[in-house]
């Protein structure tokens, strides 16, 4: 798949959501906030986390528009916004939710035939945005030189980020199968524009996964919502030979599902829409995953707004979120545990860790006033280490990425260069 073109253009409504006034009691925090201990193990599965130690804090008290209405037409990275309008996660933790669905990738790999995998990496491609829908916090920007790690045997992958640069920011990361069944990879360069009524997300970059080589493509179009909102979060493309035939099509909504059908079935409901005529009422495929002995999924519920056309295939549905989401930053079960900090944990992460940083962290605690501060001592302390570095005439050395061309699509990318998981970090820089 090509990740370059349109991997992830999406326009998004940024609706406000404001919750409750939360009393926290934050006097168990300390420079990098509370570590809880490690859950007990069932069947030899560890158990994480189910919610976040203080629930999201009201923004009733602040003017979001007095503050918005300077943002509008600009790319906020570049703005300082009050940490009310941030979650407590980095940039670099959000990349991290594009492995919620990495079962999909998983199934591409064990698929036979070359259709069959290209339709699974479709719906991991779409599955990677839908955790961003009503996620209306901005997550912190990450610090020169930060890093995040995961490793999720239960879910048979491991993952590395690092941020490689901060003017442009631009983030890379390196994911491997445990089973070594898969490789996935990119850089990112996200632009985000306010518009007044919406946020504008325009994640630049290159975003590879390798499984095997056919030849095939998927072309995926994330449609902007239009005038009336009629086009919301809809998902169209197809799948095409290396001749450009085209062999598969895929339609549905990035929050909710993604469906596929032959192309002459396809052209056919379209051609009898356009005739006006009443659509036949649809007898899906809604069980793909069952021939796999993944677990089945069951019709789709009324809540789902996708017009299945008849002899459809479903492809992926999007997990439902917790209970208790929308206290906490309408956050999903991956993205709750992605902040998690155990017992002992900081001995084996290394220093520049997301899960060390004190705002952050602070902020997870409900501590604002501590994140806030950090935050600013944290943003002050790169400033000046980069007035140190113009000082000596010094670069930044990156320790995990390295510019290079990406060998499929023949441009400059960043590359993993190994070794993070050796776990020598005596060269990290000091960034907290």
């Amino acid at each position: 798949m090509n990740g370059e073109e349109e991997f992830f253009d999406a326009v998004t409504e940024a609706n406000q959501r404001v919750t409750g006034v939360v009393h926290v009691d934050t006097s168990k925090s300390n420079g990098i906030g509370k570590v809880g201990e490690r859950p007990p193990q069932g069947n030899g599965v560890r158990k994480r986390r189910t919610s976040l130690p203080a629930p999201m804090f009201t923004r009733s008290d602040f003017s979001v528009w007095s503050i918005l209405k300077k943002c509008i037409g600009l790319e906020l990275s570049r703005i300082t916004m009050p940490i009310v309008f941030n979650e407590p996660l980095s940039f670099l933790q959000r990349i991290t939710e594009y492995m919620e669905h990495v079962d999909l990738v998983h199934r591409a790999s064990r698929q036979p035939q070359p259709l069959e995998r290209m339709q699974s990496v479709a719906a991991f491609a779409v599955s990677a945005v839908a955790s961003q829908w009503e996620r209306t916090g901005k997550p912190f920007n990450p610090l020169l030189g930060e890093t995040y790690e995961l490793i999720r045997e239960d879910l048979g992958f491991r993952f590395i980020s690092e941020q490689v640069s901060h003017h442009p920011p631009i983030s890379a990361f390196y994911s491997e199968g445990l089973r070594q069944d898969f490789l996935f990879h990119g850089s990112i360069y996200p632009k985000l524009k306010f518009w007044g009524k919406s946020v504008e997300a325009e994640p630049r970059g290159t975003i590879t996964l390798e499984l095997l080589k056919t030849g095939d493509k998927c072309i995926l179009h994330f449609k902007p919502c239009g005038l009336f909102g009629k086009e919301l979060h809809k998902v169209e493309g197809h799948i095409q030979d290396k001749n450009k035939k085209k062999l598969f099509m895929i339609y549905g909504k990035w929050t909710e599902c993604l469906w596929g059908i032959d192309p002459v079935a396809y052209e056919a409901f379209r051609k009898q829409e356009r005739r006006g005529d009443p659509p036949r009422k649809a007898k899906s495929d809604a069980d793909p995953e069952k021939a796999d002995g993944d677990g089945a999924d069951t019709v789709p519920g009324a809540q789902e707004t996708v017009q299945v056309i008849p002899g459809s295939k479903l492809l992926w549905r999007v997990n439902a979120r917790p209970p208790n989401s929308a206290q906490m930053y309408n956050f999903t079960s991956f993205t709750v545990s992605l902040n998690e900090l155990e017992t002992g944990m900081e001995q084996t992460l290394a220093p520049t860790d997301c899960r060390l940083r004190p705002d952050i962290r602070g902020m997870e605690n409900g501590n604002m006033d501590l994140a806030s501060q950090e935050k600013e001592r944290l943003e002050e302390k790169q400033r000046q280490a980069r007035r140190d570095r113009a000082r000596e005439e010094a670069e930044w050395q990156t320790r995990w990425f390295h510019r290079g061309i990406n060998p499929h699509t023949g441009t400059p990318d960043w590359l993993y260069t190994g070794g993070y998981f050796e776990r020598d970090f005596s060269g990290c820089p000091d960034i907290y």
